[in-house]
């Protein structure tokens, strides 16, 4: 074999994608480019933490495209998608291409109702209380937001290639784009519309069993292992980043619900297709879901009540029959009638499994009120765990690779491996399924870059009430970096407070989430060093702004899930039951997992300076502190007020030299 004809090595490979991307050659990407590859080669499975600034998307593409077998690639978030298909793989692609003598394709898949359906788009969408389809274009007043989302989208349809939600800019509502998108429930398939050779839901489809690689969504992914129909091509390699999100989106995709408004909704699609007595069932059944429901009270249901048994059992008896009945009716009277059946049949067909789940009483399921101000009240039922589900469809006939900043909590990655299903790093049984973990280091020095300051002279968070002494500790912090702050928040509400309170006290401009689009605040706060961002669960986790307008990060308090939360504690009890510390288990590891996140938004490039401030006692004085320390960057460590105090200035005093 002539040199010429051999493999290129992973180095080249490598060396030549971060020339493409512009970026630097860092150790601890080259480590998790090597780990990948000996996995992926040996059919086994690996969980690796890299830190911010890694660079580890091409730590894993590279290895998985010199591979040559078909990769799905899932994250959790749309940013990363798009970093991944519109400049990650593009560039890392174009430069392979010369080494590798082919072509790898690429496609990015994503659920139906992201793209749009033509056949809504043109015939209109099935409606409630007239027989037929109304026109949402000629419903909606062209000067209302609605109408205004409508005509753009009607004229953007004529232009697009994707038909994808995110490729339109600015965005549309939810309520928009209800209009003119279906389920996978209320698809009437290619075979049988009108549009299903022009369908974008399909071509996408198309282009993914064509592609080496397919971008997608943990939410696919999971819909992919649940419900046993294959939505993603098959392939060799998995590879999941952001794989801390896995296990909650999971579950999410896993957790049914009923509520008063879903059941009306299902009765009236029903209603003009079934006969007189099927649809009275279920209109029977669906008032005396209402009336209990009116008296519903939050928190789980550890056993299904008798009376919310037998309405449940009525639903789904009812809703059986209409289905039954649905699947053999005619009606030509009705203007296309199948698109109506088909969504009639999906609403009918989702209250049926939900009420038969709560019903059949799974003790691997938990069932719960939920109450919300706007909404109602909603039943609820989630599984207690997606370990087993996730060990059986996940790591079986494939290889498996699952990334993140934050995988090792406590120090090890055994939690995160217990709540994927794996056993303990190197124990091997008969379903046991080996893995190694690899936590390839950050190229950032914390202990010189960052401090971690814990306020332990403030009293200890209550469940309620306010927290006078943590808020004048919060202004005294914020002034003394001179803005510059990211306040974390456990609640909504506490964020509201905290907002509320410090915008009449600081002459810093306040912003608060929820008050303007996400998108927009973090491009506000990264414009300006003196504003401040206050928010709550998504600031945690999607804040990527280096340099000198985000040089403190605030958390008001551990993030322990809230104690009436249902599922936590149910999932709680069961380590208990099982012998094992469920606090641990579940809360410390949920919190653990928060605070690594949070504190991950402070250090995001090499010049990046700044304090991470827990303005929670309990951080420094619990049994449980030394574990969620462990889990956070390795922050020079300090309880010392005045010494924070000093060190914020000093680092604003030389951001703002900068910034003359």
């Amino acid at each position: 074999m002539t040199a010429t004809s051999s493999k290129p090595s992973l180095t080249d490979l490598l060396q030549a994608a971060v020339a493409a991307v512009g970026g630097s050659e860092r150790p601890g990407q080259a480590a998790m480019a090597g780990a990948v590859a000996e996995v992926i080669d040996n059919n086994a499975h690996l969980l690796v933490q890299a830190g911010t600034g890694t660079g580890k998307s091409l730590g894993y593409l590279v290895p998985a495209l010199a591979h040559g077998e078909r990769v799905v690639v899932a994250t959790a978030t749309l940013a990363l998608q798009r970093q991944l298909v519109e400049r990650d793989l593009p560039r890392t692609v174009a430069a392979l291409h010369p080494l590798l003598r082919r072509r790898p394709e690429f496609a990015m898949l994503k659920g139906r109702s992201n793209y749009l359906c033509l056949h809504r788009l043109h015939e209109g969408v099935p409606q409630e209380e007239e027989e037929g389809l109304f026109d949402p274009f000629e419903a909606a007043a062209p000067t209302s937001k609605l109408g205004q989302d409508l005509l753009r989208l009607r004229d953007w349809a004529d232009e697009t290639e994707t038909g994808d939600r995110d490729d339109l800019t600015p965005g549309v509502s939810d309520r928009a784009w209800s209009q003119v998108s279906v389920t996978s429930r209320e698809c009437l398939s290619a075979s049988k519309c009108a549009y299903g050779a022009e369908c974008f839901a399909e071509a996408a489809r198309e282009r993914a069993k064509l592609a080496d690689v397919v971008v997608t969504n943990h939410a696919l992914l999971a819909i992919d292992a649940i419900e046993g129909a294959p939505v993603l091509p098959s392939h060799e390699v998995l590879i999941v980043d952001e794989a801390h999100e896995l296990v909650s989106r999971v579950t999410g995709v896993a957790t049914g619900e009923l509520t008063p408004g879903q059941v009306n909704r299902a009765v009236r699609r029903a209603a003009k297709l079934v006969d007189e007595k099927a649809a009275d069932a279920l209109q029977t059944a669906a008032e005396g879901f209402e009336r209990l429901m009116e008296l519903a009270l939050p928190g789980r249901l550890e056993e299904v009540p008798e009376d919310l048994a037998q309405v449940l059992m009525m639903l789904r008896d009812a809703a059986r029959t209409v289905i039954s009945a649905i699947g053999n009716t005619r009606d030509k009277s009705v203007q296309d009638e199948d698109a109506v059946r088909k969504q009639a049949l999906a609403s009918v067909e989702t209250v049926h499994a939900v009420a038969e789940r709560i019903v059949e009483g799974s003790e691997y399921d938990v069932v719960w009120y939920e109450r919300h101000d706007r909404f109602g009240a909603s039943l609820r039922v989630a599984p207690l765990s997606v370990s087993g589900l996730l060990r059986e469809k996940l790591f079986t006939e494939r290889s498996v690779v699952l990334t993140s900043a934050t995988l090792k909590l406590g120090g090890d990655f055994n939690g995160v491996a217990a709540s994927l299903g794996l056993a303990p790093e190197g124990v091997t049984g008969e379903d046991q399924p080996p893995w190694q973990g690899v936590d390839v280091g950050s190229p950032f020095d914390y202990r010189k870059q960052g401090i971690l300051y814990v306020a332990r002279h403030l009293s200890q968070p209550g469940r309620e009430g306010s927290r006078s002494d943590m808020l004048d500790e919060l202004a005294e912090l914020m002034e003394a970096a001179g803005g510059r702050t990211l306040g974390l928040f456990s609640s909504m509400r506490a964020a509201q407070a905290a907002a509320e309170e410090l915008r009449g006290r600081l002459e810093l401009p306040i912003l608060l989430q929820g008050e303007e689009t996400l998108g927009e605040l973090i491009k506000t706060f990264a414009a300006d060093p003196r504003t401040c961002l206050f928010g709550t669960l998504s600031l945690w986790q999607g804040v990527d702004v280096p340099g000198p307008s985000c040089q403190l990060v605030v958390m008001d308090r551990v993030p322990f899930p809230r104690p009436d939360d249902p599922l936590m504690s149910a999932r709680q009890r069961a380590v208990e039951q099982d012998g094992g510390n469920g606090f641990m288990a579940v809360a410390a590891t949920h919190a653990a997992l928060l605070m690594a996140q949070g504190a991950g938004r402070l250090v995001r490039a090499t010049g990046d300076r700044g304090v991470v401030a827990v303005l929670d006692p309990r951080l420094a004085t619990a049994r449980y502190g030394s574990f969620l320390r462990a889990s956070m960057p390795d922050f020079w460590y300090t309880t010392d007020r005045n010494q924070v105090r000093r060190s914020l200035a000093a680092i604003d005093a030389a951001a703002c030299e900068q910034e003359k």
